[in-house]
């Protein structure tokens, strides 16, 4: 007389060679299920442009801070509009170097809070191995003083094992700083042929 143990494990042969045939003849109706999913890129492996793009595409304040660790190397460095201008940085605080994360969060935070974001626009986005080029235009509205412009920019980043190493921005700076005026005017000469002149006036 068989076991239980033997009868038991019969069945469990034939259920198992059972399912076994539902899984082949599946796979015949439908082919898809019999292919194995390619594994999706890891980070390391992204490529440069998808990565740039994810970082911009989360550049408002509730959602930087979690970008920039996600996406950005912590020895990052972040040129934004100048390469060392001490007015410019007075005006405009994140003019110049800074570095990791925290760097690239707080400069889109005081962007957001300096001027209302009326619109920003890329263009025309491409890379070549770990560097990443991004064109666009952007209109922005001062907060302290409600003077708009608009602009071009550009950005150049390199991007390596799947984070930001190196992002530098570039806008018309004498536009964006021009938003935070509230008077006064500049007597400019440029032509040594020509007399001065002043810019600047109408506030």
């Amino acid at each position: 007389m068989k076991s239980i143990a033997t009868i038991t494990a019969s069945a469990a042969r034939h259920t198992l060679s059972a399912t076994v045939l539902s899984l082949s003849a599946a796979a015949l109706l439908n082919p898809v299920v019999a292919i194995a999913q390619p594994a999706s890129k890891s980070a390391a492996h992204r490529e440069p442009v998808a990565v740039v793009k994810e970082f911009l595409e989360n550049t408002a304040p509730d959602k930087v801070d979690a970008a920039a660790k996600r996406l950005v190397a912590p020895d990052a460095t972040y040129i934004s509009l100048t390469f060392d201008n001490p007015e410019l940085k007075k005006i405009e605080p994140w003019a110049g170097k800074s570095t990791g994360p925290e760097g690239f969060s707080t400069t889109f935070k005081r962007v957001a809070k300096y001027w209302k974001i009326e619109d920003f626009k890329v263009t025309d986005m491409f890379g070549a191995g770990e560097n990443v080029a991004v064109f666009g235009t952007f209109t922005y509205r001062s907060v302290a003083v409600g003077t708009s412009f608009s602009s071009p920019f550009s950005i150049h980043a390199k991007v390596k094992n799947g984070k930001i190493a190196y992002f530098q921005f570039m806008e018309d700076t004498y536009a964006s700083a021009a938003s935070f005026r509230q008077s006064g005017s500049w007597t400019v000469k440029t032509d040594p042929d020509a007399p001065a002149f002043e810019v600047g006036k109408g506030k």
